[in-house]
């Protein structure tokens, strides 16, 4: 690549000279790949549609009440007390990506992405079917707003909007649950304006992105494409232009038939330029690895077919590393990689052991604030203590009390001695432990108090006893 051609750097490739947008019209893809990221865009949005509907053990496969501050991770519920456990299921996503970066570059991006997903296997494709190809939707885009227009666009902005509602509704299950997102449909809109005010708020968002914002969400919005500049090297496995075999001595050159390229010093790239067409961020990947690449390989197969076609190898685009094109390395699993394979291992192994040693009922007593001890008859110290159990199961704790384990004393709830906990249900209340003085060791003690359902200890949790300062 010549330093005349470097000019692609100085800005990105949906931006025209004069600051505009240049808007993206991808030729249609086809081939063996695309039809593989079909077959598993299609299994991914199944999943990602089914998934709030899902029910494992009463409770919603994947949900994210953020306002409620539960989370449920296949099957697994998570509540405030289980946030360290959500976090450390974050960072190994995150991990697990920064993994996967390295090893095969923004793979993640052009197979797995939602925002990709939606954009190319659902409001493209439906663009296609409407508008044509790229050439008439170049055309239909020039074109002045007749009837055919008018008609096309009305058409597709619809069908847009309504499947723009479709997700925002699958969103909502993920946020409130869908048992509640049911409920609220099944009430009507009427009932739930706040709701329905919220669900058309996200209509208009996936809206905007789908129809409008489009690739820059993978160029400008998200942070993935920058993190390429940390996280590749020359090593990594990415959608490659073999710019050794494309170029060789004498760059590029049209076809032309029955010339002998070899001899007069042409690579194979015919500078056709359907690699450009097809790419749906409007890059050129003989330039190199961008940021805007999203690793969607349309420009492999459409590669592909234009050698097939003037009996040349394929391969010129494929998915290799810097090293394979220039040294003819091979993929090797590097220290860098082991690293982050070590600490996803680490992480995946800490919590699942942190998932076997949580408790289905958690248990916090804590002395009530501002009050200190009372001195009764009998030589007898009071201390007056809230307690908050919270039921993690789909099945209600039932005849559940406290009995001190250690020291010896007593335990006597207020209201009521024993009390079920209904099934993903926080029980709260007051509580009062009194201590003969002769079993305290000073004026700050740890209890040991037991929680017990139908006589059988179920959890144990701990509290600090004040005394006064004589008893030691």
């Amino acid at each position: 690549m010549s330093q005349d051609q470097d000019h692609f750097r100085d800005s990105i490739g949906t931006i025209k000279e004069d600051g505009k947008r240049a808007w993206v019209f991808p030729k249609k893809p086809s081939g063996k790949l695309y039809t593989y990221r079909k077959y598993v865009s299609y299994v991914l949005l199944t999943f990602l549609i089914a998934s709030p509907f899902i029910k494992i053990n009463g409770n919603q496969f994947l949900m994210f009440n953020v306002l409620e501050r539960r989370f449920n991770i296949f099957g697994f519920p998570f509540y405030p007390q289980d946030f360290h456990l959500f976090v450390i299921s974050m960072i190994i996503g995150v991990v697990f990506i920064a993994l996967f970066t390295v090893a095969f570059g923004r793979i993640f991006c052009g197979w797995m992405c939602p925002q990709t997903i939606f954009m190319e296997m659902v409001f493209r494709r439906i663009e296609y079917w409407i508008d044509g190809d790229r050439g008439a939707q170049m055309r239909l885009d020039r074109q002045e707003w007749n009837a055919e227009k008018i008609r096309k666009r009305a058409l597709k902005w619809f069908i847009f909007f309504i499947i723009s509602f479709i997700i925002a509704n699958v969103f909502l299950a993920y946020l409130i649950g869908s048992d509640r997102l049911i409920q609220y449909i099944t009430d009507g809109p009427a009932q739930h304006i706040s709701t329905m005010v919220s669900l058309l708020i996200f209509t208009a968002v996936f809206y905007f992105v789908f129809a409008w914002f489009r690739e820059q969400v993978c160029i400008i919005a998200c942070p993935y494409g920058r993190m390429q500049g940390v996280l590749l090297d020359n090593k990594s496995i990415v959608v490659a232009y073999d710019h050794k075999r494309g170029e060789a001595e004498n760059g590029r050159k049209k076809w032309r038939k029955n010339e002998d390229r070899a001899a007069l010093g042409h690579g194979d790239c015919i500078d056709c330029f359907q690699c450009v067409n097809v790419c749906p961020t409007g890059i050129d990947i003989r330039n190199g690895t961008q940021l805007e690449c999203v690793n969607c390989t349309a420009c492999i197969d459409e590669c592909d077919t234009i050698m097939e076609k003037v009996n040349l190898p394929k391969g010129l685009i494929r998915y290799a590393s810097e090293n394979e094109i220039t040294k003819k390395e091979k993929f090797k699993f590097t220290p860098r990689l082991k690293g982050y394979t070590a600490v996803l291992v680490i992480l995946t192994g800490v919590l699942i052991g942190m998932m076997f040693l949580r408790n289905d009922l958690e248990a916090n007593i804590l002395r009530l604030p501002g009050q200190l001890y009372e001195h009764k008859e009998g030589n007898i110290i009071s201390n007056v203590y809230t307690y908050k159990l919270l039921n993690k199961t789909t099945k209600a704790v039932e005849n559940v009390h406290f009995e001190l384990i250690s020291p010896k004393g007593e335990i006597k709830l207020v209201r009521h001695e024993n009390f079920d906990v209904e099934p993903e249900a926080l029980a709260e209340g007051t509580l009062f432990i009194e201590i003969n003085a002769s079993a305290l060791s000073g004026d700050k003690n740890n209890l040991k108090i037991g929680v017990y359902s139908n006589d059988k200890l179920i959890e144990t949790t701990t509290a600090r006893f004040l005394a006064p300062r004589s008893y030691k």
